[in-house]
């Protein structure tokens, strides 16, 4: 019988999508306090695939992804979640917003697989802990990245992966060591 071994450390990455550049600057500011620095960030990206957020957040929304120097359990990531949904409230909060203005969307990577954090039950979803479930993003090749029937379209384009491609260099060299 094979004996269980703790989980390999992987690499926390988080979405950030709003419309306000002083939304981006003060989420990404609480970030760093809550998970150390980054080693890399993305541009900003336009926000275009889906209208699901716009009755909460508005128009205009943008896109754009975190990576920080610190590997992280993948068990940690239903805490995150559940601290960066808290987040979220707390910058409605202190930019006295009548609703939601920014959406924060925690995720790992690990040498194979982007997995990202949600609330929402679906087929192929795996429950963590907490009603937070673990979504299966895309895996990667040796220097690519390899959707899914279920990869959200912008994860499918190419500059969001050109990011995540990067992140996973970065990855790789910090596990080698």
């Amino acid at each position: 019988m094979a004996e269980a071994a703790p989980f390999s450390e992987v690499k926390l990455i988080c979405g950030i999508i709003a419309s306000k550049k002083d939304v981006f600057r003060k989420v990404e500011e609480r970030l760093v306090e809550l998970y150390g620095t980054l080693d890399l960030d993305s541009p900003v990206f336009e926000f275009v695939f889906t209208d699901y957020y716009e009755k909460q957040m508005g128009k205009n929304l943008e896109r754009k992804f975190l990576s920080f120097g610190n590997l992280i359990s993948p068990e940690d990531l239903s805490e995150i979640k559940i601290r960066t949904n808290a987040l979220e409230e707390e910058i409605k909060e202190e930019f006295e917003a009548s609703q939601r203005i920014v959406n924060l969307d925690p995720g790992y990577m690990s040498a194979s697989a982007l997995i990202m954090a949600t609330a929402k039950d679906f087929a192929h979803r795996i429950p963590l802990q907490n009603g937070i479930y673990a979504h299966l993003e895309f895996l990667f090749g040796k220097n690519d990245v390899r959707t899914l029937s279920w990869t959200y379209p912008d994860f499918k384009t190419e500059s969001y992966q050109k990011f995540f491609l990067e992140a996973r260099r970065i990855y790789l060299s910090q596990i080698q060591k």
